[in-house]
C-alpha cells in the first residue's frame, strides 16, 4: 500500500513516537541529540521534544518524536521499544494514541522545511526552483510637500515573488506565490539599514512563494520504495495569504503529472491528536 507524504506539518498520531523510561543522567539537550541520532535512522523526522517527568513521578524524562512518515514511525517504534539505545536501562516506545478526533486545516511547513523534505525524498539535485517575477510594491514616494509627505515610520518594504518549483525526474513543475513585507518604522533609518532591509523582505517573500510551490506536491512512496509524485493545486494548506490575493499581479499556468497506471491515492485523514493528549505513563 503506497503512503503519502504531505508538505505540512505532521500531526497525525501514528507520525508521532511517545518514548520514556529516559534516564535523569544526561542534560535533556544530550537526550535531544541522542534520541534524534537514533531515531533518524528509520526516517526523516519532524521534531524531537524531550520533558521533564511530572513532579509525582521519579526523576527522569520523557520525549515526543515526530516522523513525517507513518511507516518510518512504526519501524522506528518496532525496532525501539524495550532497547537500551544509548543508556543502561531500557525505554518504552510506543506510537501516539488519539482520544478524541479533531479536524483543522492543514498548517504549512516553512521554505527550510519544504526543502529539507525535498532533499531527503527526490535528493539535492532532484528538484529546483525558477524565479518568474520578484516585484517591488513598496509605496515609498514622497509628496513634493513636506507637510503632507507619508511618515516614513507608516511606510513598510513590500516584495512580491513568483516561481515556480521544478522536478525534471518527475516532468513535474508546482508555482508559488508570495508576499512579504516589513515596516520601516525609524526616521533615523540609514540607507545601509534600508538595504538590508530591503534584501530581507526580497528573501521572505521568495521563501514564502517556495512553500506555496510545495504546498501543491504530494510524494507517494510505493512499497517497493519507489518514488511518485501527485501535483494537487486545490490541496487546501493554511498560510498567510492566498493565491487569490495576489492573481491581479500574475498568472501561471499549472502542470501535472500522474504516474502511468496508479489511481489517485485516498488523501491521509485530517484527523489527529493534540500533544497534550498524551498523558504521561505510569511508571512500574
Amino acid at each position: 500500500m503506497a503512503e503519502l507524504v504531505f508538505f505540512a506539518v505532521p500531526t497525525e498520531s501514528d507520525k508521532t513516537l511517545l518514548v520514556w523510561e529516559l534516564s535523569s543522567g544526561p542534560t535533556a539537550e544530550d537526550l535531544h541529540h541522542s534520541l534524534f541520532t537514533v531515531f533518524s535512522q528509520f526516517g526523516l523526522l519532524y521534531s524531537v521534544r524531550v520533558f521533564p517527568n511530572a513532579a509525582v513521578a521519579r526523576p527522569g524524562f520523557y520525549a515526543i518524536i515526530k516522523f513525517y512518515s507513518a511507516r518510518d514511525a512504526h519501524r522506528a517504534q518496532k525496532a525501539c521499544h524495550g532497547k537500551h539505545l544509548f543508556q543502561n536501562s531500557p525505554v518504552k516506545v510506543r506510537l501516539g494514541t488519539r482520544h478524541k478526533a479533531v479536524q483543522h486545516q492543514a498548517l504549512a511547513l516553512n521554505s527550510s522545511q519544504c526543502q529539507e523534505l525535498a532533499n531527503y525524498y527526490f535528493g539535492f539535485n532532484g528538484w529546483s526552483k525558477r524565479i518568474i517575477k520578484l516585484q517591488d510594491l513598496s509605496d515609498l514616494e514622497e509628496r513634493e510637500n513636506e507637510d503632507t509627505a507619508v511618515p516614513l515610520q507608516k511606510q513598510s518594504l513590500k516584495f512580491f515573488c513568483a516561481l515556480e518549483v521544478v522536478l525534471p525526474f518527475f516532468e513535474c513543475r508546482s508555482p508559488g506565490v508570495g508576499m512579504a513585507e516589513e515596516p520601516l518604522e525609524k526616521l533615523e533609518e540609514g540607507p545601509l539599514s534600508f538595504l538590508m532591509k530591503r534584501k530581507t523582505t526580497q528573501k521572505l517573500a521568495i521563501q514564502k512563494a517556495v512553500s506555496d510551490a510545495f504546498q501543491k506536491l504530494v510524494i507517494v512512496v510505493l512499497e517497493s520504495g519507489k518514488i511518485a509524485v501527485e501535483y494537487r493545486p486545490c490541496e487546501e494548506i493554511t498560510d498567510a495569504r492566498t493565491e487569490e490575493e495576489l492573481q491581479d499581479l500574475i498568472q501561471i499556468s499549472y502542470f501535472s503529472w500522474k504516474q502511468d497506471g496508479q489511481g489517485e491515492e485516498e488523501c491521509l485523514s485530517d484527523l489527529s491528536f493534540e500533544e497534550d493528549e498524551f498523558k504521561q505513563p505510569e511508571l512500574d
